[in-house]
């Protein structure tokens, strides 16, 4: 699968089970990556994502399936199960009690691009892939 996620400079995902933020930019860009393929998302998250139409899928449970985008604001998605992540980070802090707390080491960093925001000035894309993949 691959994983989306937004995290703010500390790392964190969410907070009283609530997203930390949101922004236009960072939504087309992962669409964007999506190509032609769904992207998958949490019923949390369809909202975000109501302009997209039918690109986007809402399910409860995630498909863990290789090559599958999925975006992720509420939990961390599987790390046995990722082959991608894909981290957008908001550059600036905020109250958070959900973190990212992965060890990177069996991933690589593919690329990474900042892009102006919506609703951020600057946000940075991060696309790490597991090696050996």
């Amino acid at each position: 699968m691959r994983a989306a996620l937004c995290l703010d400079d500390r790392n964190g995902l969410s907070f009283n089970h609530r997203r930390l933020s949101r922004d236009r930019a960072q939504q087309e860009d992962l669409l964007t990556l999506a190509g032609a393929a769904p992207l998958w998302v949490r019923p949390c998250s369809a909202a975000l994502f109501s302009w997209a139409g039918d690109h986007v899928q809402i399910a409860e449970e995630l498909p863990a399936a290789p090559g599958v985008l999925t975006f992720w604001e509420d939990r961390l998605p599987p790390a046995e199960q990722v082959e991608e992540l894909i981290l957008y980070r908001w550059n600036r802090p905020y109250p958070a009690d959900v973190h990212f707390d992965w060890d990177l080491s069996p991933f690589t960093l593919a690329d990474r691009r900042e892009f102006p925001g919506t609703s951020h000035e600057t946000m940075t894309r991060e696309i790490y892939r597991r090696k050996g993949i």
